[in-house]
């Protein structure tokens, strides 16, 4: 696994690069009470970023609308630590707010990677991208989805099932929140990981990451959070949520979504709701 090719999307063509992002974890927390924090990640069925570099001299980059910023001394030594030359001026386009849970910080980096031509190893990637922003989403793999992933250490853990196909119902419940690396204040899911990694059906999985959101909820709050209400008064088979940002998504069978759910979402006070779509298998 850690010897897996880089993802198809990693090389840049002539218009710049297209980047995925994730949505919230299907699980994250602690494996056991003094464990690694560890998440199986929730990947949308789009694209999170656009990229393309210029050239020039090496500068501070920042993209969505200034929230988004990567100091020039942090590029200088990222791009050393995967011996590539520290110049180009980077343009960055998210599709999220940085710090919502969407991996908008770990696709910045990567960006940078990619174009700057890095062709090593995917473990090499991971390695550099922890010590640039202290916790890193599993995107430089191929199916991150499958892994149980260490994000503050860059650590392969296991491979896990990749998750059912389901369609989202999904949007944001407050503020953006961005990842502070020392905070290991996460519930312990060690639990859960063992039933995940039994492969259980899409509602098996939904019941998951509802059991995993609602212990990041107790620990973490926010507790006037509406969103495993409107999994209840929706019929979905549960929620997901980002652990520590406000993405949030209500899992449903395909196709079985109600066509009045994104209005219920923006009744309770979800921003930038909309239909997504997940899973593998």
């Amino acid at each position: 696994m850690t010897a897996d090719p880089l993802p198809s999307w990693f090389r840049a063509g002539y218009r710049g690069l297209r980047l995925p992002c994730h949505f919230g974890e299907w699980l994250q927390g602690r494996l056991g009470r003094e464990g690694p924090v560890a998440l199986v990640t929730l990947m949308p069925r789009l694209w999170g970023m656009h990229a393309q570099m210029r050239r020039g001299p090496l500068t501070t980059c920042r993209f969505g609308g200034g929230s988004g910023r990567l100091p020039l001394p942090l590029m200088r030594r990222f791009l050393q630590d995967l011996d590539l030359p520290a110049t180009g001026r980077f343009h960055l386009r998210p599709s999220f707010v940085p710090g919502s849970g969407t991996g908008m910080s770990t696709a910045s980096l990567l960006a940078v990677a990619a174009l700057a031509g890095y062709r090593g190893t995917v473990l090499r990637l991971a390695r550099a991208c922890v010590a640039a922003e202290g916790a890193s989403d599993p995107l430089m793999f191929r199916g991150p989805d499958r892994l149980l992933w260490a994000s503050r250490e860059a650590r392969l853990l296991s491979v896990m099932p990749p998750p059912p196909q389901a369609h989202l119902l999904a949007g944001f419940w407050g503020p953006p929140e961005p990842t502070r690396a020392a905070d290991n204040g996460y519930a312990d899911i060690a639990d859960l990981v063992r039933a995940w990694a039994r492969a259980p059906d899409l509602a098996g999985c939904a019941a998951l990451a509802s059991e995993s959101a609602a212990r990041c909820q107790a620990l973490r709050g926010p507790q006037d959070d509406p969103t495993a209400q409107l999994a209840r008064d929706l019929g979905a088979l549960g929620w997901a949520r980002s652990h520590s940002g406000p993405a949030r998504a209500l899992i449903f069978t395909p196709g079985q979504a109600p066509p009045a759910g994104l209005q219920a979402l923006r009744a309770a006070g979800l921003r930038d709701v909309r239909v997504m779509s997940t899973g593998n298998r």
